[in-house]
């Protein structure tokens, strides 16, 4: 996803990563989205800890969003969601963020637990339950339903992005549908 192997290596193993990088990913490239988590990483001079990113000074956790290169576009708007979300995984799945799909039962339960996370809509819930089911298995009964247009073979999101070359078909079918005046979902 991002081209640099530790990086996709923590969106790929640490599911608090993979929550944060989806996150992180509105309005600049995925791949920086996704970067993001191994760069808090490398500040933080730690693995990511949901208690432990809840529990910072807001205005210190600012300033290593912030830090260059910044780890989003609005890093101080960002910075306060990455913590409510984490207080979030904190408080409702004892820190660990693979629980809001490890104890779905179903695809309807799994929508609603990634949709109640802060900082996620609709759209940001479905995507990531088709990037459970594609890229990691997690397919409780229903899960297409509630991925949506997001569980087909189009190359339409982060879900259907296994390497450079699938990143560039992504591009490419977002760029036309933009053309089309038509969404990801359509």
């Amino acid at each position: 996803m991002t081209g640099d192997e530790a990086a996709d290596r923590l969106v790929n193993t640490d599911p608090l990563a993979l929550v944060l990088g989806m996150l992180l990913d509105q309005q600049i490239p995925m791949e920086w989205a996704f970067m993001g988590p191994h760069r808090l990483v490398e500040r933080l001079g730690s693995e990511l800890d949901a208690h432990e990113i809840s529990e910072r000074d807001p205005e210190d956790f600012a300033a290593l969003v912030r830090a260059k290169p910044a780890l989003h576009r609005f890093p101080g708007s960002m910075a306060k969601r990455m913590q409510t979300l984490c207080r979030h995984v904190a408080d409702r799945y004892g820190g660990d963020a693979g629980a809001i799909w490890a104890e779905a039962g179903t695809g309807e339960e799994l929508f609603e637990r990634l949709r109640d996370l802060p900082g996620y809509g609709d759209e940001k819930a479905r995507i990531l339950t088709a990037v459970l089911a594609k890229r990691f298995g997690v397919r409780p009964e229903g899960w297409q339903e509630q991925a949506g247009a997001f569980s087909d073979d189009q190359p339409r999101s982060v879900a259907d992005i296994d390497g450079p070359e699938a990143l560039q078909r992504v591009r490419t079918w977002k760029k036309e549908q933009k053309a089309r005046g038509k969404g990801k979902d359509q």
